[in-house]
């Protein structure tokens, strides 16, 4: 079930990431949504849950927050933003940060809002 804005979405999103659960972070991707990552493309619920189970195991202990969270667009059914993704974690032992570029389209469905695509780069 998604969210009833799309600032509550977002929010909800990075709160759900930081469980490291997918089942949490499931309900606010729509089935058909398409992430694209720098690894590749991940079209469909299956193919990001294996992306983002994927992180996880690389990532240990990933702490992730957006910033700088700027709404290009919200309409009464469609939005999308840009931000500054963050994160530390734990990689081969040593304690890791980064960031990068991130766009999120949104969409109102029938039962809330959903991430219909997502799309993360790494900094210019």
């Amino acid at each position: 079930m998604g969210a009833a804005t799309p600032e509550a979405l977002i929010a909800a999103y990075g709160e759900a990431i930081n469980t490291h659960r997918f089942a949490v972070v499931a309900p606010l991707i729509a089935q058909d949504a398409s992430f694209w990552f720098n690894d590749g493309s991940h079209l469909g619920i299956a193919a990001i849950r294996d992306a983002f189970e994927a992180t996880w195991a690389r990532l240990v202990d990933e702490r992730y927050w957006l910033e700088d969270l700027i709404w290009i667009v919200k309409g009464q059914d469609i939005a999308a933003c840009r931000y500054l993704f963050c994160y530390t974690a734990v990689v081969n032992g040593d304690v890791q940060s980064g960031a990068g570029r991130g766009t999120c389209i949104v969409e109102r469905r029938l039962h809330g809002w959903v991430i219909v695509h997502e799309h993360l780069s790494a900094l210019a």
